[in-house]
């Protein structure tokens, strides 16, 4: 009986236990304010403090105080061009100046090599389809700059309009498979930092036979006012990316298409980034022609200078980027990840750069198998599922569980959402979670702060998902279609405060990261 009594009082005892030790952690939770909401959010990274970070050889004296500086707050905008390189892996965090001044050069070097590439696939595909005119047409198809249909195309994959449709780009297979065009020349395989791509030119052709279209570019993009002719002619004695044949990547096919594409998302660009360059707003309008000259770029008559000069310097970057990174080349979106990037950094290299950096993670919403936004989309419906069974339950009867309805959110990281400046603020963030995480930081300077949320490279996904649960209601009460909450989710524009959804999301990321993280299931 006293051995009952005793069992009794230490099931009674640990169960009080339990109730008052939960509500402890309860408690705590709901005290840590997250760095974002009103009361604890900090002011912008200033251009005093931004200056004070460094030490005499110009090293970040405190990488952690750098980011969680960044983390909590935003940059000013006169010191963007400035920390961007090293938020996105552009700069090591624990570099020189002497060593940064290095990688510059040398990066430069690189991009220019890469434009000189596009400007002969370019011209060559020009030759090609001019030369099949004049034969009539006959032999295997390569659409050229001047092709018809060339302003109807949009996209080889997903259509990201406002209407959420598929629309297909009527060259594309509908299988997905690469085109091998006919070609007398060899092909060549061109590394450039582990990426290549198939070229159609003589190995021997030699950069001085191009075009004067090759000389406007370098005038208008490569260079500081003033200084474009000693550009030019160290561009020229550049050594050539380092050739080996091979058959296994793209081919000159593909990349007409990818040029094609870029140019009608260029003319398309969202211009709420005006107001925040105005060095690039006041442009001339004999500037920006030149511009648009240099990249061959179409019907951009309607568009005012700035906007002109803006889609041409697009249009340089994706091509480069398309033959840097051959394996995903250029899809619709990509335009939207890089407009921001342009307002904000003027030289072409640097923001180059800055995009490849972006990229890394970035490019696997753009991958044809879609393997990057299954995964993503899988993540979101997971911390929808662990956070709100209710709302999940009603997804389910709509056949919304897969979270499609975020789509085009995860594929251009809440850009047709938020405005320019939201953009960059949450993206700052972002990014400044990946900076930790690469530099091995996250877990040791992190682990102090207890509960409050790690970094993590899937804070985006995070935010989408706040995005979804702040509007748990409308959707159980209103919605019976998955139409509708994709409606719904596409009419969001520009009606979403920045900061809430990262308060909200550092609370899922506190409650469930763990628990993500750890869950298995997964899509393959």
């Amino acid at each position: 009986m006293g051995s009952l009594k005793i069992r009794s009082f230490r099931c009674c005892f640990f169960f009080l236990f339990f109730y008052f030790h939960t509500s402890f952690l309860r408690s705590v939770r709901s005290s840590l304010k997250s760095p974002w909401s009103r009361r604890r959010r900090k002011h912008s990274l200033s251009s005093r403090k931004w200056k004070n970070l460094f030490t005499l050889d110009g090293k970040i004296r405190d990488r952690v105080k750098f980011l969680k500086k960044v983390r909590s707050g935003d940059v000013d905008p006169s010191i963007r061009t400035d920390v961007w390189p090293f938020l996105l892996g552009v700069y090591d965090l624990n570099s020189t100046e002497e060593e940064r001044d290095f990688i510059k050069v040398q990066n430069r070097k690189k991009y220019e090599n890469l434009r000189r590439q596009c400007r002969r696939l370019l011209k060559r595909n020009s030759e090609t389809f001019k030369l099949k005119q004049t034969n009539g047409g006959s032999g295997s198809s390569v659409h050229g700059m001047d092709s018809p249909g060339s302003e109807d195309v949009v996209s080889a994959r997903e259509s990201l309009s406002s209407e959420g449709r598929s629309l297909a780009d009527e060259d594309s297979d509908p299988e997905g498979n690469i085109h091998i065009i006919n070609s007398s020349g060899p092909n060549l395989f061109l590394e450039c930092e582990g990426h290549s791509v198939i070229t159609n030119f003589d190995p021997s052709e030699s950069s001085d036979s191009d075009s004067s279209d090759e000389e406007v570019e370098s005038q208008v993009f490569l260079a500081t006012e003033g200084s474009e002719e000693n550009d030019l002619n160290n561009a020229k004695e550049e050594a050539p990316l380092t050739a080996k044949i091979s058959s296994d990547t793209y081919t000159a096919e593909d990349f007409a298409t990818w040029q094609r594409i870029i140019r009608v998302d260029a003319v398309r660009a969202n211009s709420d980034w005006i107001v925040y360059s105005p060095s690039q707003a006041a442009v001339s309008e004999g500037r920006a022609r030149r511009s648009a000259e240099a990249v061959r770029l179409k019907d951009y008559e309607h568009l005012e200078p700035c906007r002109i000069f803006h889609a041409a310097r697009l249009v340089a970057i994706l091509e480069a980027y398309a033959l840097y990174d051959a394996e995903i080349g250029y899809c619709q979106g990509m335009s939207d990840l890089l407009s921001p990037i342009i307002a904000v950094i003027e030289e072409d290299h640097e923001a180059f750069w800055c995009f490849v950096g972006f990229m890394r993670k970035a490019r696997h919403n753009f991958r044809l198998d879609e393997v990057g936004i299954r995964r993503q989309l899988n993540i979101v419906s997971k911390i929808i599922k662990s956070k709100d069974s209710h709302l999940y339950r009603h997804l389910e009867k709509l056949q919304a569980e897969d979270c499609f309805f975020v789509y085009r959110m995860v594929v251009v990281l809440f850009r047709r959402e938020l405005t320019f400046e939201q953009t960059v603020c949450i993206w700052e963030v972002m990014w400044a979670d990946q900076a930790a995480l690469r530099a091995g930081i996250g877990k040791s300077a992190w682990g102090r702060i207890r509960q409050r949320a790690p970094p993590t490279d899937d804070l985006l996904l995070y935010a989408i998902a706040a995005c979804v649960l702040q509007r748990r209601k409308l959707i159980i009460e209103k919605y019976s279609s998955m139409d509708e909450i994709i409606r719904e989710c596409n009419s969001m524009a520009g009606q979403l405060d920045v900061w809430k959804l990262l308060d909200d999301a550092h609370d899922l990321v506190v409650t469930l990261h763990t628990k993500i993280q750890e869950d298995p299931s997964d899509v393959s």
